[in-house]
């Protein structure tokens, strides 16, 4: 395939390597200096777009992925508050969008995961309920994306869970959730790629489910699958739909 990348930062450039590797061409690279290049006529060049930019930049690069009706991959999170909206521009306007909090294969089995324990715990009530993420401190956004997924996995399968809510930790203000509230802990590091843990604590005793990426080539593979799987077709998807 011929490949343009929205964002060639440090994933943009893990992303080209596996994109050549695997056969395929990039024939575009947008970044923040040549912003000018991001017209139709080069984003008609390409088959598909991956998008790994900023939450500000991301909006403004599905938009001109719709008017060039060129499919786009989106890794960028921070915008999921749109999220209906650009659902509603991509179908009414016949093209295709893929989105995903994190693509790393290692993740989304761990989402299932997550589900799984989350509906087990509906009959053991004596057991709270957190999630903590720890990222590099370069990551714009807080909770992440893939904090978000599971939050949102939990209070869908867990009954005594309404909503979450989130803490950056070493920041002035501290949360106290109510009973019906899941806590989301955000945690800023150096050179960390990603951490997600769930955790589940009675009186007695603990569990914890985690995932640890040691580096970002799993979420850069993903998304050049995820390309490669969106090729031809049509509409709005999100990762997990390759994982059905």
């Amino acid at each position: 395939m011929k490949l343009a990348l929205l964002g060639y930062g440090k994933m943009g450039q893990i992303i080209e390597k596996f994109a050549v590797e695997r056969g395929h061409e990039i024939v575009l690279k947008i970044t923040i200096d040549n912003q000018e290049d991001l017209t139709r006529q080069n984003l008609k060049s390409a088959d598909v777009a991956i998008d790994f930019s900023t939450p500000d930049s991301v909006l403004k690069n599905i938009d001109a992925c719709f008017d060039a009706n060129v499919p786009i991959v989106v890794g960028t999170t921070g915008w999921y508050g749109k999220l209906q909206e650009v659902k509603n521009d991509c179908n009414s306007s016949n093209n295709t969008l893929l989105y995903g909090s994190n693509f790393s294969i290692g993740v989304n089995l761990f989402f299932k995961l997550n589900q799984t324990l989350a509906k087990l715990m509906n009959n053991y009530p004596a057991y709270e309920v957190q999630v903590e993420e720890i990222h590099h401190t370069q990551k714009l956004d807080a909770p992440s994306g893939t904090a978000i997924t599971l939050a949102e996995g939990i209070v869908d399968n867990l009954d005594r869970k309404q909503e979450w809510l989130n803490e950056v930790v070493g920041t002035d203000v501290e949360l106290f959730p109510k009973a019906e509230q899941l806590l989301i802990e955000s945690h800023r590091i150096e050179n960390i790629p990603g951490t997600h843990t769930v955790i589940y604590s009675s009186e007695v005793d603990e569990i914890e489910i985690k995932h640890t990426a040691h580096n970002r080539a799993g979420f850069a593979l993903g998304a050049v699958v995820a390309a490669e799987w969106l090729k031809d077709k049509k509409g709005f998807f999100s990762i997990t739909d390759i994982f059905e």
